[in-house]
């Protein structure tokens, strides 16, 4: 696959330069603007590069510890089944990245607390 590194630039600087203050929570799941990556890590999809996301942990008003979300089940470690408005999904738990609240685009819905402490454990257990 082609990765289109040169379109995902062009929104990345307009992303850059967007002013609006983004309120987010931890436990939300945003579409995110995660861009055209390099090697194995995560990419987004479509013309905006965007992929669902899970706020792990917030720092502050503009920076948090993101995991990607995709839809392909895989059972190993690195992966942690959630359920979200009743459709299965993973957890890419080794692709956790530090992320910019300006990426976010728009709000899905919140893990709930039981699902979200689990997938927390199982993050601390890979470190």
């Amino acid at each position: 696959m082609e990765k289109d590194f040169k379109n995902w630039h062009e929104l990345k600087a307009k992303i850059h330069f967007h002013n609006e203050i983004i309120l987010f929570k931890q436990r939300e799941v945003w579409w995110c603007n995660v861009g055209a990556n390099i090697g194995h890590e995560s990419d987004g999809k479509g013309e905006r590069f965007t992929r669902p996301v899970l706020v792990v942990r917030k720092f502050n008003q503009s920076i948090f510890l993101g995991v990607p979300l995709t839809t392909r089940i895989k059972d190993n470690p690195f992966y942690y089944r959630i359920q979200l408005h009743g459709r299965e999904q993973c957890a890419m738990l080794s692709q956790l990245r530090l992320l910019d609240s300006k990426r976010l685009r728009n709000r899905i819905g919140r893990l709930p607390i039981e699902q979200f402490d689990l997938l927390r454990e199982n993050l601390r257990n890979l470190i």
